[in-house]
């Protein structure tokens, strides 16, 4: 292979995908490793905007790169009239790189790690600043910052394939940024030795996608799991710096298995990872749009309604989806994908014993679906809500109970049903030889309109055998009659109200003047739907200030005047087991740490008298919210709205009542 490949090098012309067929994944010798990485990065022979800059040396943070580049100079072994031109050039490469790009130079970017690699290679000023911005206008994720887009999407990825280790991390609020920031910015270079660097570069700048620092990052992280979960008892402190010095421990016999398993979670995860980040790496003019998603509210990975589609065909590459609707069933029987398992989300709360039954069924059927090689087989689960955010908290719920049991492959189609009609439409717009039309079928097994609205030119009957009749269809349909039947189900309110009642709140709960001459504010009833523009006060909770304490002693404190255990609710549908507590004037939620048993976070501390309104669901009576804030003031501000799922919601909401009452009366006298 030497032979060959100094023979294509010193012929010049030489491509990348040359180089790859010459060195077939095999060691770069070390004379031809500039020559290469040149090519590799298409900068071999580019003169480059270095030239015809004058070479000043003025930024106010100039002190700062000239002691980082003199630090990566000083541990370089060379003579010493060699060290003194590199850091000349290592200076100007970061000094003009900051120029041109108006970049304000700190510490922290890590760039002479970056550089570290380069250096040893002995290139041209000109030739290193070119691979040195080759390098991070291609390989450097956009935003890399503490809470950057790039480390939250890392979480998703790290959720979708190890939750179990994602979870333990949730819990010590370790976020990739704490531990992985140099990883990345460095391409490795900062943490691991100069020789493993060196290759794991050579295998990097010849695979030429951006994206393989995710896949590298999982893959060392999941090789760390067993030392990460051994170190529960540790600080927080202490478990980063731990996975923060993972990769100094990687050799360079290492790096073969350690891209082997980066591409093999690679081949595991959805198209829809790379295709909707792409604007994570390149120029400034494909930068982050104002409506990206945020990818730190993301309960799970999502994934395009279009590769769902595409991956699901008989010839269908990459992933596979076992796609899950988890609309309503009047919704489903209207129209759904054809492949698609009915899990009616509405069964977590109305009906516990039938949604336990309904999860059995689908594991089970996804399970025989796999094994007969079923066009709606996948290994992935992808769920599907409706797209309308209202509706579709009930999905997130259920979203959140295959998460918080360590499912692996877990995905949620971006948009919902809405984006699957909207796409089917973009997509027939040239005609219908695209083939797309019979995957919306209605549960009789026609063919369903792409509107939702009666198709007259479709067949009854339709026996074409693509899916409309597939394994899950059956089984989903055997279980439809009982779910309709749970939600038809006539089920009682709170006060027995169909509206929100507003009511003078006293020891005789007499309807006549408001307290203190202030509008009736205070109320018992129904909500048709969240106030998702409201605070939510238990989001507000999520810090380290939080006190922790034996739950047994509160229990037994004398002013405790209730306990309800229940489970607080969060609008992105996780549910963490809690413990509400009533005392003369303030009630209190207790969160329950997973981790420590018997313990528990104050998550929240409400004055009685802050209480404006107490709600529940029509279809979910348990379901309660609080809503807290000043009642003083018209319309009446609300400050935190507070979420809960109470098995005895009836006798929760009437003790809590009770205890206002208590509270006004004794303001009153």
């Amino acid at each position: 292979m030497d032979k060959d490949l100094a023979e294509a090098l010193d012929e010049g012309g030489c491509d990348l995908e040359t180089l790859r067929n010459i060195i077939q994944g095999r060691c770069i010798p070390a004379d031809q490793r500039a020559k290469v990485w040149k090519i590799s990065l298409n900068v071999a022979g580019k003169v480059g905007s270095l030239g015809s800059w004058d070479g000043s040396l003025d930024l106010p943070e100039q002190t700062f790169i000239q002691e980082d580049c003199q630090r990566l100079i000083d541990r370089l072994s060379m003579p010493d009239e060699e060290k003194e031109q590199l850091l000349s050039d290592i200076e100007s490469v970061i000094t003009f790189y900051c120029k041109s790009r108006n970049v304000t130079y700190t510490q922290s970017l890590g760039w002479t790690d970056l550089l570290k690699p380069l250096v040893p290679l002995r290139m041209s000023r000109n030739d290193l600043y070119n691979c040195f911005y080759a390098i991070m206008n291609k390989y450097i994720p956009r935003d890399f910052v503490p809470r950057g887009r790039p480390f939250h999407l890392f979480r998703l990825l790290l959720q979708y394939h190890e939750p179990e280790l994602c979870s333990f991390l949730d819990t010590k609020k370790i976020t990739p940024d704490s531990y992985a920031i140099s990883w990345g910015a460095s391409l490795f270079a900062g943490c691991c030795t100069g020789d493993v660097a060196q290759l794991m570069w050579d295998v990097y700048l010849q695979q030429a996608d951006p994206f393989l620092i995710f896949f590298l990052m999982l893959v060392i992280l999941v090789n760390a799991k067993e030392i990460a979960l051994s170190q529960e008892g540790e600080c927080k402190e202490e478990l980063i710096r731990s996975l923060e010095n993972v990769p100094c421990n990687l050799e360079t016999e290492d790096v073969e298995d350690l891209y082997s398993l980066a591409l093999y979670y690679h081949a595991r995860t959805p198209a829809s990872f790379r295709k909707d980040n792409q604007n994570l790496f390149g120029s400034n003019l494909l930068g982050l749009r104002d409506d990206e998603m945020d990818l730190s509210q993301a309960l799970c990975l999502p994934v395009s309604v279009s590769e769902i589609l595409q991956a699901n065909q008989p010839q269908g590459d990459g992933v596979r989806f076992f796609v899950v609707d988890c609309r309503p069933a009047e919704q489903y029987n209207a129209g759904h994908l054809s492949t698609a398992f009915h899990l009616d989300s509405d069964l977590m709360l109305q009906n516990p014993a039938e949604f336990a039954l309904s999860v059995k069924s689908l594991l089970e059927a996804q399970k025989q679906s796999i094994e007969s090689g079923s066009v709606a087989s996948g290994e992935h689960l992808c769920f599907m809500g409706s797209g309308r955010e209202e509706e579709d908290m009930y999905m997130n719920m259920v979203l959140a109970h295959f998460l918080q049991k360590n499912k692996e492959y877990v995905s949620i189609a971006r948009g919902g049903f809405m984006a699957l009609q909207q796409h089917l439409v973009d997509i027939n717009v040239d005609g219908p030889e695209n083939g797309y039309g019979h995957w919306i079928v209605s549960t009789s097994g026609s063919r369903g309109s792409i509107s939702s609205s009666a198709d007259g030119e479709s067949p009854n009957g339709s026996g074409d055998g693509r899916g409309v009749k597939s394994l899950v269809n059956k089984m989903t349909f055997a279980l439809k009659s009982k779910s309709v039947n749970v939600k038809e189900k006539v089920i009682s309110f709170i006060e027995n109200t169909s509206a929100p009642v507003e009511r003078h709140v006293s020891s005789s709960d007499r309807v006549g003047k408001p307290y203190r001459g202030v509008k009736p504010v205070f109320s018992i009833g129904d909500e048709e739907e969240y106030d998702t523009d409201e605070i939510d006060s238990s989001s507000m909770s999520d810090d380290d200030r939080k006190e922790m304490v034996n739950i047994q002693t509160w229990l037994n404190k004398p002013d405790i005047k209730h306990h309800f255990p229940c489970n607080e609710v969060k609008e992105t549908g996780h549910m963490f087991p809690s413990h509400l507590m009533v005392t003369a004037s303030h009630m209190y939620c207790l969160r329950e740490i997973p981790s420590r048993k018997g313990f528990a976070y104050i998550q929240s501390r409400q004055a009685l008298t802050s209480m404006v309104k107490i709600t529940s669901k029509k279809k979910h009576p348990e379901l309660i919210t609080f809503k807290f804030g000043n009642s003083n003031v018209s319309p009446v501000e609300i400050l935190a709205v507070e979420r809960y799922l109470i098995p005895n919601a009836g006798d929760a909401t009437k003790a809590i009542k009770q205890q206002i009452m208590k509270v006004l009366d004794a303001l009153e006298s």
